[in-house]
């Protein structure tokens, strides 16, 4: 891992010129869940950024962001943007590979340039989201228009769903 993953995604987005604050957090509360609830802060401007990749055929990669309160479309949005076949979550030594950042810190700033962002058209519509700071122990706030200067990024309707309902449990 690179020691300074945190700092390289700090310099994206300084580059980038966008607007954001960095948070030091404990690493044992990386998960958003988690996270959110440990230091109070809002699930709504909360944000994933997920590696998937593919597995028929092998080799297509990219990053997906999407609210903590939807689910990312894996099985039908995703594998259409990629037009795979099949498609899964990365695991955590692949994640690494593609990203230099471990599960937990994953963000969509500082990546390679070739490795495809798809960020939840419902992102946009944010004055502010919280993602990954590149490591367990960061994460960052940022003003979802850095979006637009991103070559790598494209902006995606219905790349997630919103989780349903819970029900009752009773007849209706």
């Amino acid at each position: 891992m690179t020691n300074n993953i945190a700092q390289r995604v700090q310099e994206a987005l300084a580059a980038l010129k966008a607007d954001f604050t960095v948070i030091d957090i404990d690493p044992a509360y990386t998960h958003t869940v988690d996270f959110c609830s440990r230091y109070g802060h809002s699930l709504e401007q909360s944000a994933n950024a997920i590696v998937v990749a593919s597995k028929r055929p092998v080799g297509r990669n990219a990053v997906c962001v999407a609210t903590a309160t939807t689910r990312l479309d894996v099985n039908r949005r995703v594998r259409g943007l990629l037009g795979v076949r099949k498609l899964s979550f990365a695991p955590a030594e692949l994640t690494m590979q593609l990203t230099d950042m471990e599960i937990g810190g994953v963000t969509p700033f500082g990546l390679p340039e070739d490795l495809p962002v798809y960020v939840d058209a419902r992102i946009m519509s944010l004055n502010q989201i919280l993602v990954g700071g590149g490591n367990r122990s960061t994460k960052i706030y940022v003003n979802p228009e850095v979006f637009d200067r991103m070559r790598s990024v494209s902006v995606i309707e219905d790349l997630a769903n919103p989780f349903p309902e819970p029900s009752s449990g009773g007849p209706a």
